[in-house]
């Protein structure tokens, strides 16, 4: 069975950062687009970044572009992201997907991604 598993989630003081990996188990995922997204209590998930499966293409929600970065290590299967000067809205469950290229290029659909993770919290601390 493919899982999507997400790490690195926490409490952080507002400014402060974190770097969320999500690692999949069962299949290789170095030719899906990955995307992150995020989902806070009472609210719809929603898109946060995406990478194409190379690397070479990134988009980013206007909320978290300049401080958010999406990356990957394709020979360790691993996504990343690096969230810098966190805010209080910027608590949620971040969620991992992975799509097929054809589908969820630098998408920011949801229904472009084949495979989800069960998340991981994100608090932020004003």
């Amino acid at each position: 069975q493919v899982q999507l598993v997400e790490s690195g989630g926490g409490l952080v003081q507002a400014g402060g950062s974190l770097r969320l990996s999500c690692a999949p188990s069962g299949r290789t995922f170095s030719s899906y687009n990955m995307a992150w997204f995020r989902q806070a209590q009472g609210k719809e998930r929603e898109f946060v970044a995406t990478i194409t499966w190379s690397g070479g293409g990134t988009y980013y929600a206007d909320s978290v572009k300049g401080r958010f970065t999406v990356s990957r290590d394709n020979a360790k299967n691993t996504v990343y992201l690096q969230m810098e000067s966190l805010k209080p809205e910027d608590t949620a469950v971040y969620y991992c997907a992975a799509g097929h290229p054809g589908r969820s290029y630098l998408s920011r659909v949801l229904n472009s991604y084949d495979y989800w993770g069960q998340g991981t919290q994100v608090t932020v601390s004003s």
